[in-house]
């Protein structure tokens, strides 16, 4: 019996904060890591492939996707952009990345998902899997035609996908908000893991959040996965509160789950 259940893995958007946080883990769960991004990344783990490659290119995708067991896919655009930016990368890439995978038989998909497709629920509603997508944003959008799209092909495909809604993945919380989504990186990588390892997840959505005592989300319907965050936002509320002071609670930062991005004009307006 292999001491790994993915042989292969490729992680897309490696250059990025939260991919960078991911490599290490990743690379001792697999036998090859295989590390994408639009830019030039050096090799860090013996294990590791360097590939550069374009979520909006059909061909590129199927050649990253090629013996791969497990996707970790934190590539695309990763906040609030023009259309055309959203389109390409989060949209049309993730069609191409999910067709590549279809094609090449990959067996799971763990992906970012966000906060932002349900980002104009009020900050007074804890909210499940279940709920309607709100989006607040193009970013937004973008995250819950994903979701769709993830769905989709588990039911016609049956390719597995976990969609992470991470909320805020900082390395420690800067405002009032991060006390109720903080992400913790610790509790990425852990929640990646999990997701990786449990036995059947059909197509789960999973809030990306730590223990937080300020909770806007209720887990509930993911908890087959056995994700269990150990970190807690509270242990910063008092450097935050003599740092920043108390926040209004009409401030637009703590109204919605969104936050700002739920209070922000039309991006391709500016």
């Amino acid at each position: 019996m292999s001491k790994h259940k993915y042989k292969n893995i490729l992680l897309t958007g490696a250059a990025g904060a939260l991919g960078e946080q991911l490599r290490e883990t990743l690379s001792k769960e697999c036998v090859l890591l295989r590390i994408s991004d639009r830019v030039d990344l050096k090799k860090k783990f013996k294990n590791e492939q360097v590939e550069l490659a374009d979520l909006s290119s059909q061909e590129a995708m199927l050649n990253l996707t090629k013996d791969i067991d497990c996707v970790v896919h934190m590539g695309g655009q990763s906040i609030e952009g023009s259309w055309d930016n959203v389109l390409n990368s989060n949209i049309i890439g993730m069609y191409n990345l999910y067709e590549a995978c279809r094609k090449n038989k990959i067996k799971r998909v763990i992906w970012a998902s966000s906060v932002h497709t349900v980002g104009f629920y009020p900050r007074s509603e804890v909210i499940d899997t279940k709920a309607m997508p709100r989006p607040d944003s193009n970013y937004g959008l973008s995250k819950v035609f994903g979701e769709s799209l993830a769905q989709y092909y588990w039911d016609k495909y049956k390719l597995e996908t976990v969609s992470v809604r991470i909320y805020s993945c900082v390395a420690e919380p800067k405002d009032h908000r991060m006390l109720s989504t903080w992400l913790s990186y610790d509790d990425l990588r852990n929640l990646m893991v999990t997701c990786m390892n449990s036995s059947n997840v059909q197509h789960s959505v999973i809030f990306g959040v730590s223990n937080n005592d300020s909770l806007l989300i209720d887990n509930k319907f993911a908890n087959h996965i056995g994700y269990k965050p150990k970190d807690n936002a509270e242990n910063y509320r008092k450097k935050l509160d003599e740092k920043l002071g108390f926040v209004d609670s009409q401030d637009p930062l703590v109204t919605t789950h969104g936050g700002y991005f739920a209070s922000a004009g039309h991006f391709d307006d500016n």
